[in-house]
């Protein structure tokens, strides 16, 4: 009998995981929608966005071109809690958080040596098959960049 409820038990819970990131409109892969973008010249453009659950945690996979056309991919692995988890991949940055404001909006922050590099804000669409992210922040030079990316649902 005990092993029974273990197993419904087991069962249960990861159903309920599942169900849990299931519900999570961000989870897939999303696509640069250059058309409707607004990206100045020689900023890096991330070309897809893989969301997926890895656990109780988001893993986020990067593809996508440097200001020079160079192919660029990193990795953040984390939660929707607003604190800071390591970037790998990434020279611009270390560390990235998200916050989820509401069940269509994420507030995005990135850190290199403990230095707010770049804010923004992710709102999927109310259809759910695009989202746009509007980021503003600093280069490398330290000049003041703003861009918006509209991504695609795949």
């Amino acid at each position: 009998m005990k092993l029974r409820t273990t197993v419904w038990l087991l069962v249960t819970l990861f159903a309920g995981a599942t169900l849990c990131f299931a519900a999570d409109p961000n989870i897939g892969t999303w696509k640069l929608n250059e058309a409707k973008s607004k990206i100045d010249a020689g900023l890096p453009k991330n070309l897809t966005v893989k969301y997926e659950a890895v656990g109780d945690s988001i893993k986020a996979t990067v593809d996508g071109v440097d200001g020079k056309g160079k192919p660029t991919h990193n990795e953040w692995t984390g939660k929707y809690d607003g604190k800071d988890y390591p970037v790998t991949g990434d020279p611009s940055s270390d560390m990235r958080s998200l916050k989820k404001i509401d069940d269509r909006t994420l507030e995005l922050t990135v850190k290199k040596g403990g230095k707010v590099t770049m804010t923004g804000r992710v709102v999927l669409a109310a259809d759910g098959k695009s989202r746009t992210l509007t980021a503003s922040g600093t280069d490398a030079a330290g000049k003041k960049i703003q861009s918006v990316s509209v991504y695609d649902k795949q």
